[in-house]
């Protein structure tokens, strides 16, 4: 079924979009049918938990880390991570610099851009955001690498509001990457959204329960 799920959103959507199968809470055997379509990017929200999943499966797999960022807990993942979904503070960056260092790797990250009024979701405000990538102390750092933004709507049956902040994420994204190489990756878009996200210009997703079924706590 994993596998027939993966197709079935494959199908449905851009070439250029990029699917992350949210694996947390997930067994490795559920990791491996999906694994075993051709699928290698997966999702986790826990340092531990990835940390565990990355010893036990093939290393080929590409690992994201789309949980909020614990600073203290970036050494851990430090030598494996391909891309850092949820950083929300300069102090983060300055850490995960060092971890890449130690490292001898350039870690790849986004930053959270805050679109929604939520008090639950974490984030960056824009001024922050842009403060951080045109700051000359990020611009002098030789270990990590800001791809993009990462944004989460808000928790609401209104497609009108979640569209405002989607497109209110792209024209950011827009903005920024006019300016910055590096900035290439708008990830937006779960479940219940994506395909919303897709047309406000997302191009990479996070998918958790369309793929695996609902999650196990």
């Amino acid at each position: 079924m994993i596998d027939k799920n993966i197709n079935k959103i494959r199908s449905d959507i851009p070439d250029y979009v990029e699917i992350i199968a949210i694996s947390k809470t997930k067994p490795n055997e559920d990791i491996m049918k999906a694994y075993k379509i051709g699928h290698r990017s997966f999702g986790e929200n826990k340092v531990q938990e990835m940390s565990r999943k990355f010893e036990e499966l093939p290393k080929d797999i590409i690992w994201h880390m789309v949980g909020h960022v614990q600073s203290n807990k970036i050494k851990y993942m430090a030598p494996f991570v391909n891309l850092i979904h949820g950083v929300d503070s300069f102090k983060s960056i300055k850490i995960i610099n060092k971890e890449g260092q130690k490292n001898n790797r350039v870690l790849n990250c986004l930053l959270q851009l805050k679109i929604s009024q939520e008090e639950s979701k974490f984030g960056l405000e824009t001024d922050a955001l842009k403060k951080i990538i045109f700051s000359d102390e990020y611009d002098e750092m030789k270990n990590i690498k800001i791809k993009g933004i990462m944004a989460m709507a808000t928790n609401t049956n209104s497609k009108d509001i979640i569209r405002n902040e989607f497109m209110y994420a792209k024209n950011i994204f827009d903005e920024i990457s006019a300016v910055d190489n590096n900035f290439e990756i708008l990830s937006m878009g779960m479940s219940n959204d994506y395909h919303l996200a897709i047309e406000c210009g997302s191009n990479m997703i996070r998918i958790g329960s369309l793929i695996f079924g609902d999650r196990n706590y």
